[in-house]
């Protein structure tokens, strides 16, 4: 479901990014014109502009932001700073810039990047997208982050808020630290190894953003996770499997805390989400198993 794309020219923030990457070129393979931004408002092909200061949204069909500072990291307070900056900041300029167009030549649509991380640690609880916000620094974070881009909607836009799982694709940032980890044999449980992990295979994330794109009913927000969420226990079995290498180190909560900080608590976290706004609108995933996922992957 393709042919709905030819000839829209969809603004991509984020293009550089592993999933912005696939998606500009995917988009570009149904025909888009896609116009990529990045803060020298310059890179190889096509056409570029600057996120930085006033951003130019004109002559847009839609718009789709991926920006962000990376989370996986240790979080001193700089670093929470910039993270939650490059999030709700950005989508703050962007409905800016917005406000700032003629009434008529506003994009139709927004689709801004969030992520599961919006409802906390929840143990064995299920996670539609009508649960409410958890009340962790993460979950704030994306509370924040939708809250301002979802002032988009007061032009008369769609708005969907992408609430997405670990992206597991062999150009991602995920794939290519587990996978090292356990080539290695390094790879174990976290902590007690209960806590559910929401994840999603790249060809999965890049078809439901063109999926959502081309809705015209769908908005809010949509949970871009596999309906078959894993505990991590599990998890670490079918990858290691998967690579044929032994997962025999477990890290215990401690050790984490101790290396990550506070960051820990998202790798600890328990966040059971389920796709069922993407399951109800009828997408149908490549790849609805860990272990059809994994066998892509480890090709």
């Amino acid at each position: 479901m393709t042919d709905g794309l030819s000839g829209r020219r969809i603004g991509l923030l984020g293009a550089t990014g592993s999933i912005g990457l696939p998606l500009g070129e995917a988009l570009e393979g149904a025909g888009a014109d896609v116009v990529r931004f990045s803060r020298g408002g310059t890179g190889e092909g096509g056409e570029w502009r600057s996120s930085e200061s006033k951003i130019d949204l004109s002559g847009l069909d839609a718009v789709i932001n991926l920006a962000g500072e990376p989370v996986a990291q240790r979080w001193s307070a700089g670093v929470k700073k910039r993270i939650k900056e490059s999030r709700a900041g950005l989508s703050r300029r962007l409905v800016e810039a917005l406000e700032g167009l003629p009434e008529g030549e506003r994009p139709g649509c927004l689709i801004s990047a969030s992520a599961v991380g919006y409802y906390g640690s929840r143990g064995e609880e299920e996670l539609r997208e009508t649960v409410g916000a958890g009340d962790d620094y993460l979950a704030e974070v994306c509370r924040d982050w939708e809250a301002e881009a979802g002032k988009a909607e007061i032009f008369g836009m769609r708005v969907v808020f992408l609430r997405t799982g670990i992206v597991l694709g062999k150009g991602g940032e995920a794939w290519k630290r587990l996978s090292r980890v356990f080539r290695l044999g390094l790879g174990g449980v976290l902590g007690n190894g209960r806590q559910w992990m929401p994840w999603i295979h790249m060809e999965d994330e890049v078809a439901a953003i063109l999926f959502l794109l081309q809705s015209e009913t769908v908005e809010g927000a949509v949970n871009l996770s596999s309906p078959t969420p894993m505990r991590n226990r599990d998890f670490t079995r079918c990858l290691a499997g998967a690579l044929r290498r032994p997962a025999f180190l477990p890290v215990p909560g401690w050790a984490l805390r101790l290396v990550f900080g506070e960051f820990a608590g998202a790798l600890l976290g328990s966040a059971r989400a389920l796709p069922e706004v993407l399951l109800k609108e009828g997408y149908v995933f490549r790849y609805g198993t860990l272990e059809e996922a994994l066998e892509e992957l480890c090709d």
